[in-house]
């Protein structure tokens, strides 16, 4: 399968490479530039035990890219994993622009029909909000494209994140389609 992670963080980068860990195509999208141009050359900005040989295995067996490049990375995914930041507002509410950005600019990019994972943390309700924001630019644009959203939270316990994702003790999906 093409997937294509939004986010470089740690959810990202540890969900991206362990799906490249099982065989699928995956290219991480960050906007920050130089932290893929890092990953690109093998440094990696977060600690987690058996993170950095596998992606650069999976760098090396051409199965992990890094880009900041939505168009490249959209047109290349069948799913594409929204793993961004969502930081608390003072009011304790999740700041939801990041991921509101990114349904943006999936809705720039697309070029066919896309399935789309929510995998930040974020309130009840998120789906709605990237399902209107992609509808509305959908719209602006001119593009008559069809699209799944689905809801994965993420589980991941930092230091113990790879067994989290390749072992789960539980995982959950939700889907409206």
């Amino acid at each position: 399968m093409k997937i294509t992670i939004i986010g470089s963080g740690y959810v990202g980068l540890v969900t991206g490479a362990c799906f490249a860990e099982v065989g699928h195509d995956v290219i991480c999208l960050d906007n920050d530039s130089k932290k893929i141009k890092k990953l690109t050359s093998g440094i990696i900005p977060i600690y987690e035990p058996k993170l950095k040989p596998m992606i650069k295995s999976n760098m090396t067996d051409k199965r992990l890219f890094f880009t900041t490049s939505y168009k490249k990375a959209i047109s290349h995914a069948d799913v594409i994993f929204i793993a961004v930041d969502t930081p608390s507002k003072k009011n304790g509410d999740a700041d939801l622009t990041s991921v509101k950005n990114v349904a943006i600019s999936i809705a720039e990019n697309m070029d066919g029909h896309k399935i789309i994972v929510q995998k930040s943390t974020s309130p009840v309700g998120t789906y709605s909000f990237i399902k209107k924001n992609i509808s509305k630019t959908l719209r602006r644009v001119k593009k008559d494209f069809t699209f799944d959203i689905a809801s994965n939270p993420e589980f991941l316990k930092e230091g113990n994140a790879i067994s989290d994702f390749m072992k789960p003790d539980r995982i959950i999906i939700g889907i409206e389609n």
